[in-house]
């Protein structure tokens, strides 16, 4: 059936075999055996058939429908649904493609729902073959092998966010500002907040899996969790310190816009008042008085010409000393 990407039986953490969906239930009679399904974008007529198979709440299957959730833990009667956002650079335009994967997990199944933007957890489901005796803690180490990897996932997204901002300081500091180098720090800036917005609940979720009032993690699976929540709040700390940068990068960028435009007016006052000097003595021989001694001395031509050299040349000198020029 499409949207099917496995469905494993296990007993004590080794792979038994491949199984139907409609066989779920009669798998799950033989003790010490959890079914692992693998679904990527399932339609509602899938989605159905693996609700009686789990006995699975109409609000949690109406959810891994629809997608568009924000991450979140919530309990059923005895399952446990989560839905966490996973994130890759696109290697194409270079921005975050966020997806989703939903959790069902029992105490004998869990049924991972991915949509959107995600990667496959086939190297995850491999690993965790390659170690029978953790796998035999049940499915609930199957969720903390799926949800470490969704986590690590984060770790190039922000070394891409922040290698961005590098770039960005390079241009602030190193260029002339212009108005796209701030359009840049936006769309960073909104980037970071989108991954802020989906670590933020994560660090909540795996607080509560590491607590004692969820039945469906054994004790001896906790600490996993424990692992995946660091990861989380280490990220969760690059995430603000690159957006405290990222906020005195734009602060920078405005400073040197406003240092840069002050440099264009000082220059401009500085000529102004250069070619103001040549442009006062104009007028003043350029008005028409009969009682100017000046019209009619012999060198006042010359004089006048020299004068005004002169002090154009002065006025370039103090302003050149002064930065203005």
């Amino acid at each position: 059936m499409e949207g099917i990407v496995n469905c494993i039986a296990y007993c004590e953490g080794r792979r038994v075999a491949n199984i139907d969906i409609a066989k779920i239930r009669e798998t799950l009679l033989h003790k010490d055996t959890f079914v692992w399904v693998g679904l990527h974008e399932p339609g509602e007529e899938l989605l159905k058939s693996i609700q009686e198979e789990f006995d699975l709440h109409d609000l949690a299957i109406e959810d891994a429908h629809n997608a568009h959730q924000r991450p979140k833990l919530e309990l059923y009667g005895e399952t446990m649904f989560i839905v966490l956002r996973t994130a890759q650079i696109n290697s194409i335009n270079h921005h975050i493609d966020f997806g989703e994967t939903h959790f069902f997990v029992g105490d004998n199944f869990i049924v991972t729902v991915r949509h959107g933007s995600s990667l496959s957890y086939k190297d995850v489901r491999a690993r965790c073959e390659n170690t029978p005796e953790l796998l035999g803690k049940g499915p609930a180490f199957a969720l903390y092998a799926v949800m470490d990897s969704i986590v690590d996932q984060y770790f190039p997204v922000i070394e891409t966010l922040e290698q961005k901002l590098l770039d960005v300081e390079e241009e602030i500091f190193g260029k002339k500002p212009t108005r796209g180098t701030t359009q840049r720090i936006y769309e960073l800036k909104r980037e970071l907040l989108e991954v802020k917005r989906v670590i933020t609940p994560l660090i909540d979720i795996c607080n509560r899996l590491m607590r004692f009032d969820i039945k469906r993690v054994p004790d001896d699976t906790r600490p996993y969790f424990r692992d995946v929540y660091d990861h989380a709040v280490r990220i969760n700390e690059m995430l603000d310190n690159t957006r405290d940068l990222v906020t005195a990068a734009l602060e920078a960028n405005f400073s040197l816009t406003s240092i840069s435009q002050s440099e264009v007016s000082k220059k401009f006052a500085g000529w102004a008042a250069i070619i103001g000097v040549p442009t006062m003595i104009a007028g003043i021989y350029g008005m028409n008085f009969e009682a100017m001694p000046e019209l009619h001395w012999h060198y006042a031509y010359p004089v006048v010409l020299a004068v005004t050299f002169v002090l154009c040349i002065v006025l370039y000198i103090f302003f050149k000393r002064s930065g203005w020029l």
